[in-house]
């Protein structure tokens, strides 16, 4: 039998796990959100809800992607195998990895536009347009169907080279480099932000508590919305990326550091994006797409050097946005390996054309796709695992998993409250998505 790749080591697995972690949600909706509810008040429930998701359900994940040296089919399939209903949880673990496929390939749409705006800030067209009227238009055409196949073809291509390669040689080596250059050039871009004149107020801004903001349960609820995206637990990548590690390694300690470094990105971001708005006197209330590529470099082009703080702010979200897009893809091209008992390459083509096709047709309604991805598939995804592992598994397996590689036993409350807190909290994601039109 074919030894199954793996991480090199201990911070391989690691920074993959923070490269998958770090995106977009880091970038151009956590500064958003800090602005709108609250600052300091959203800070707190949101450092609640990482700490909870990052010591159950990314932990749960490892767990039992390590336990069963597979990804989400064979593993859902080993947890029913115990109810002797293998085939009803193989087909079960078919839904987390579609998902992840569907929501690489709206993924790669973003990953053309960054790195077409990337290229731009070289060569100075990014910043090319008068006013921010202008950049929305500019935008607008490129978010427009079949509006930028070549950048999305080039960035599809880059991310596929790199899953070719596989595990130990390929993502792992490509998130050592991309995880540290993403991390300096955000606190380059923070200290440079810091002496402009005005950059005062945005650090107010997102340390002020205000107490009225603590009794809004949308506070509440947009903050747990973010750190259950932040974190990547969707029943996907998180557990595939469990599936390559040693059983040496010690799992909660490994958690506890990527929802570390997760925070700090996205603390990062906060700190370059609100005092930069702040430098002009305008207050940060647009999130998602339009804050990246109309807002931020219509302010780019005012600031002084404003074409070498684009670059550097382009080359960081495209290293971000590069490591969430290959860990989106590795669930489907390793079931494709599992199940069909293709090869690495043979298996990334595969991927690659269905994501060429479906990329290239989805340009113009990108955004209700990712809607609906993040809304229901990512916390049913999640939920799913959780009862696998949690409630089918069950407590003996859980423990014995969990405490692979430590020195001493993990805590004894973890698994009441993963199977009576996460476990219930992924669905009340899933039901309030669907309420509010989507909480991630």
């Amino acid at each position: 039998m074919k030894k199954r790749d793996s991480f090199n080591n201990k911070w391989g697995f690691i920074l993959a796990c923070i490269g998958s972690a770090v995106g977009m949600g880091n970038i151009w909706m956590f500064p958003t959100r800090v602005s709108m509810y609250g600052g300091g008040s959203y800070l707190i429930p949101y450092f609640i809800f990482v700490a909870l998701i990052g010591f159950t359900g990314v932990i749960g994940e490892m767990s039992f992607g390590r336990a069963t040296k597979s990804g989400p089919v064979d593993a859902f399939g080993y947890a029913c195998e115990t109810k002797n209903k293998r085939k009803l949880g193989e087909a079960i673990g078919f839904i987390p990895v579609l998902g992840a496929l569907a929501m690489a390939i709206g993924y790669t749409v973003v990953m053309g536009w960054i790195l077409k705006y990337m290229i731009g800030a070289f060569t100075g067209k990014a910043l090319a347009p008068s006013d921010t009227e202008g950049f929305a238009a500019s935008f607008g055409s490129m978010a427009s169907a079949f509006g930028n196949n070549v950048w999305q073809i080039v960035a599809l291509v880059i991310g596929i080279i790199i899953l070719m390669f596989g595990v130990g040689r390929g993502i792992e080596k490509a998130n050592k480099i991309m995880m540290p250059v993403f991390f300096i050039l955000f606190a380059v871009l923070g200290i440079y932000v810091a002496f402009q004149p005005g950059a005062i107020e945005g650090y107010k801004y997102i340390f002020r508590v205000d107490p009225e903001a603590f009794a809004d349960p949308k506070t509440w609820i947009f903050a747990l919305g973010q750190a259950f995206f932040s974190l990547s637990i969707a029943g996907n990548g998180t557990l595939i990326y469990g599936s390559y590690l040693s059983d040496n390694e010690d799992i909660p300690a490994a958690a506890g550091r990527v929802a570390l470094f997760d925070t700090i990105a996205a603390m990062l971001a906060a700190l370059v994006i609100i005092p930069a708005m702040a430098t002009t006197g305008a207050q940060l209330n647009q999130g998602g797409p339009g804050l990246m590529f109309i807002f931020l470099p219509a302010l780019f082009k005012s600031m002084p050097g404003g074409y070498i703080v684009a670059i550097i702010f382009f080359v960081a979200v495209f290293m971000a946005g590069l490591s969430s897009l290959i860990n989106l893809y590795e669930a489907p091209i390793a079931t494709i390996q599992e199940k069909l008992h293709l090869g690495r390459k043979a298996s990334c083509a595969i991927i690659a054309a269905i994501a060429l096709v479906v990329s290239i047709c989805i340009q113009g309604i990108v955004s209700g796709w990712m809607d609906i991805l993040s809304i229901y598939i990512c916390p049913l995804g999640a939920g799913l695992a959780g009862i696998m592992f949690f409630w089918v598994c069950g407590k003996k397996y859980v423990e014995t998993q969990v405490n692979t590689g430590r020195d001493k036993k993990f805590t004894d409350k973890f698994y009441p409250i993963c199977k009576y807190i996460f476990c219930p909290v992924c669905f009340l994601v899933l039901i309030l998505g669907i309420v509010l039109g989507g909480i991630g």
